[in-house]
């Protein structure tokens, strides 16, 4: 990575405990810095990791730098990563597993809605099953089918806490409306759209969640865009608070809300060392100011572009 990244292993430790915590439906105390489990399997997000040993390594390693939220889904290889983070971390004694279900696979990269209720239920079993837990902690639907009544949907997932299956329900890629159409069904305790610097579409649902102390699960952290660019504002920032573009851009999605909770993904120990690290950043306010607004200019800008 450009900017610092050998200042940073000299002054930044790797700690996930520094980023704080946040309570997923008020009871799951979690450190805020996850990790974000689709990177574990192949190319395309299918099949076996290139490298099973270093997959399993990095999720070994997950409970030693802090990391104690863990975010999967059943299409995630399909189940490979699933399988691996039963193999390396069961039983999960410190760690919290979310998992997501939803979206269908024919192939790589290839990514369906299926919101069935009957669907739906038997993912959330085989989840369950898969990482060989009584009860997942944090179950998500992953989209909202637009073929099938969301209500339906909503319906199923209530079914699911009712019977014990799940502890928790999110949602995922959802506007304000769709977030209080579920509430009328279950308490969202998460909600997890993409989010970052660069990208701003989500604001209102993250303030939304905010007010609400609904937990804001951002995919995709640590893009930068043309700000990772060298001489960029952000590439100034790193060079000051001695860490990478990357780091930065995560710690300022960290400061951004308290009820964020970022889940940046690698199947490589060193790279996860290096996106835990961010946790240890502190941004003035000064920088994170200056951060926003020029992350806010480059999505008006990109948003203008598309128009």
């Amino acid at each position: 990575m450009p900017g610092g990244g050998e200042n940073m292993t000299n002054t930044l430790t790797p700690n996930a405990a520094q980023s704080g915590s946040f309570r997923i439906g008020g009871d799951l105390s979690v450190n805020r810095l996850g990790f974000g489990a689709m990177r574990i399997t192949g190319e395309g997000i299918w099949g076996d990791p290139a490298d099973r040993e270093e997959a399993l390594a990095t999720l070994r390693r997950l409970p030693e730098l802090g990391v104690n939220f863990i975010d999967t889904a059943d299409s995630y290889g399909p189940a490979v990563s699933e399988e691996l983070i039963r193999t390396a971390l069961y039983p999960y004694d410190t760690v919290v597993i979310a998992t997501k279900a939803g979206l269908t696979r024919t192939g790589p990269d290839v990514w369906v809605p299926l919101g069935r209720p009957e669907y739906l239920k038997q993912q959330a079993y085989l989840s369950r099953r898969r990482l060989g837990v009584d009860r997942i902690d944090l179950w998500q639907l992953h989209r909202i089918d637009p073929t099938v009544p969301r209500d339906e949907q909503f319906a199923a997932v209530r079914e699911l806490l009712d019977e014990g299956v799940i502890r928790h329900a999110g949602l995922s890629e959802v506007n304000v409306e769709e977030i209080e159409a579920a509430r009328r069904f279950f308490p969202v305790a998460t909600v997890q759209n993409l989010y970052n610097l660069v990208n701003r579409k989500s604001e209102d649902v993250l303030d939304h969640c905010e007010r609400e102390q609904i937990g804001f699960i951002p995919w995709y952290p640590l893009a930068a865009g043309g700000l990772a660019r060298e001489g960029s504002v952000l590439g100034e920032v790193a060079r000051r608070v001695g860490g990478t573009p990357s780091q930065v851009a995560l710690a300022w999605v960290l400061k951004r809300s308290p009820v964020m909770l970022p889940i940046p993904g690698t199947g490589k120990v060193k790279h996860l060392e290096e996106n835990v690290a961010a946790a240890s950043l502190q941004l003035s306010e000064e920088d994170f100011r200056l951060l926003d607004e020029v992350g806010r200019e480059e999505w008006r800008q990109r948003q203008a572009a598309r128009r």
